[in-house]
């Protein structure tokens, strides 16, 4: 465990790192049996007035932690963000810019299912100000869809991406899975092929885990055996960069200078306000040299509620707990960080970890440029056995 006690030569200058928006809309359309995200099946109408009023109000009460810093991006998740409308998008990005600065270049994303697609809806979000999509995937093969509980078939989700296009979107993600029950290798290899074709600037390609409080974690689906799962991995992985796409974190590739800011920020310990049912944010004090985490209340009706309170919880972040907090989002990027970023985002010298940095340089899950915080080949594979020599 490293102390919490530091020296003077320990500690150095907390600085405030970019901030972001994160939105979390908890409504969808039918609960998947692998999602452990706050989401809920919508069983009425949707309250999207009352629900943009409440965001409001939420941020409001977060504001005297902003310091007055500009918003670099927006990230809109879910549940089903595209279930909302383009007029309630409206009225809540009107709002937002009364409370917040936006940066001249602001990312501004929204998740969307393609069982929502409507060319209408779509244009509609794009004239909102949404400028980045990131479209549920998951895969085309209709039979796997059908056993992941999804509402679309693969047909649908290529003519999503056909729809958003046309609406004027030129930044958009597919979020795509493998390891799904019943899949193959050849199937997952088609999978990629799919997407691929389809041209997207960024993919978010990852394993199916199965998650406690899931359906999935109550009745397991056959899962691909250890032997597959490492061969779809280790072929996708050469097919994705030999059609230009850089994997620049454990799950995530971007064709050049389309990667996602938003998600970025998190991975670089960058500050994000958090609003919504369900949502959390980690926010800078530079007055009191405190770094916070906060989170809301996850059920909708107790958010919309007058009665109950938006937040249910927050910590201060120990000194002693921000070494791994810092090191379980950086060491997800493939490039690391610079070296001086460990101390500018936690407030703490590179000497209360290098007895740490030591042995993971000699463990060889790090690489040896001291200049740098960046996993070896070996690091990125063993990230669990890394992350506990700084707990």
């Amino acid at each position: 465990m490293i102390s919490a006690t530091f020296s003077d030569q320990e500690v150095a200058e907390l600085q405030l790192p970019p901030l972001s928006l994160y939105i979390h809309v908890p409504w969808c359309i039918r609960k998947c049996p692998y999602c452990d995200f706050n989401s809920h099946a919508l069983k009425n109408e949707l309250p999207e007035k009352q629900y943009v009023q409440a965001l409001l109000k939420d941020l409001t009460n977060e504001l005297q932690f902003v310091q007055g810093r500009e918003l670099h991006t927006i990230f809109i998740g879910g549940g089903t963000p595209s279930l909302m409308s383009a007029q309630a998008y409206d009225s809540l990005f009107e709002g937002l810019q009364k409370l917040l600065t936006f940066s001249h270049d602001i990312e501004i994303t929204m998740e969307a299912n393609p069982g929502t697609f409507e060319q209408e809806r779509f244009n509609g979000f794009r004239a909102t100000g949404i400028n980045r999509l990131s479209i549920g995937v998951q895969t085309f093969d209709d039979a796997c869809l059908e056993r992941l509980g999804r509402i679309h078939s693969g047909s649908e989700a290529q003519q999503a991406v056909s729809m958003a296009r046309r609406a004027g979107f030129d930044n958009l993600n597919l979020d795509l899975m493998h390891g799904l029950p019943g899949q193959s290798e050849v199937m997952a290899m088609q999978d990629l092929d799919q997407a691929i074709q389809l041209a997207p600037e960024h993919l978010s390609w990852y394993q199916l885990t199965i998650e406690p409080n899931t359906m999935f974690w109550t009745k397991p689906p056959k899962l691909p055996e250890d032997e597959s799962l490492w061969s779809i991995q280790e072929k996708g992985q050469q097919k994705l960069a030999s059609h230009g796409f850089t994997q620049y974190e454990i799950s995530a590739y971007s064709q050049e200078g389309r990667r996602a800011r938003h998600n970025l920020n998190y991975w670089q310990f960058g500050d994000f306000i958090g609003i919504g049912a369900g949502a959390h944010g980690k926010l800078t004090d530079l007055a009191t040299d405190t770094i916070k985490r906060n989170w809301k209340t996850r059920t909708p009706s107790d958010y919309l509620s007058s009665e109950k309170s938006f937040q249910t919880g927050e910590r201060l972040l120990d000194k002693d707990d921000l070494p791994v907090e810092f090191m379980m989002n950086a060491l997800r990027l493939r490039e690391g960080v610079d070296s001086k970023l460990f101390s500018q985002r936690t407030g703490l010298s590179l000497n209360t970890i290098q007895p740490s940095l030591e042995k993971a340089r000699s463990m060889e899950l790090l690489i040896k440029d001291t200049s740098r915080l960046q996993p070896s080949e070996r690091g990125s594979l063993f990230l669990n056995e890394l992350l506990e020599l700084f707990c």
